[in-house]
């Protein structure tokens, strides 16, 4: 695979390379055979510091990859939080979309209660809907399983002001999918919050 020092740098972690190497006139945004720029590749392992030095110098936190992935949409999906809030001081695109049409708030309805909080606080679109009909609430309700950090994110997301009765491609409402899972607790946040 095409890659570069700065790339070997950045996935080591290894901030003093990395200085040395963009003093020394290497392209911040370069890119590998996969589409990925430094930052990506620092992002993809969670390389916090690597991350911040390359931000700081001015990498582009919403630069894509050969499939759709940016430093900003991969730290909100994986919950890298340090990563996230380094991309969102640096104009991070909140309308930015995954290959699957999705914001980095969806993904993170997954999993991720604490990157959740942050990307409403950041201003990302609570209603968005992806290619496959789902809204954050939805990936939360579908792909999570009712437990307690569920719970939470679909708090969160009900607070933020999330549509509780937005259907998806096929129609069926999240009150619908939590009832069918047996998610009590998620049931009672979205009948609280008005679900039809």
């Amino acid at each position: 695979m095409r890659t570069t020092p700065l790339h070997a740098a950045a996935a080591a972690g290894d901030v003093d390379a990395i200085g040395r190497l963009l003093s020394q006139g290497a392209a911040i945004d370069a890119r590998d055979g996969t589409g990925a720029t430094p930052l990506l590749v620092a992002t993809h392992d969670n390389r916090v510091a690597a991350a911040g030095a390359l931000i700081a110098a001015g990498a582009d936190v919403n630069a894509k990859d050969n499939i759709e992935d940016s430093p900003f949409l991969y730290a909100g999906a994986r919950g890298h939080l340090e990563i996230l809030k380094l991309t969102l001081g640096h104009a991070a695109d909140l309308k930015s979309i995954n290959r699957y049409g999705g914001t980095a708030l969806i993904p993170a309805s997954e999993r991720h209660v604490e990157t959740v909080r942050t990307l409403i606080q950041a201003g990302v679109d609570v209603d968005h809907v992806n290619k496959l009909g789902w809204t954050a609430l939805l990936e939360a309700i579908i792909l999570g399983d009712g437990g307690e950090r569920h719970q939470q994110i679909v708090e969160l997301l009900v607070k933020a002001g999330a549509d509780v009765d937005l259907a998806d491609g096929d129609g069926v409402t999240p009150l619908r999918h939590a009832r069918d899972r047996g998610f009590r607790e998620i049931e009672k946040l979205l009948l609280a919050a008005g679900a039809g």
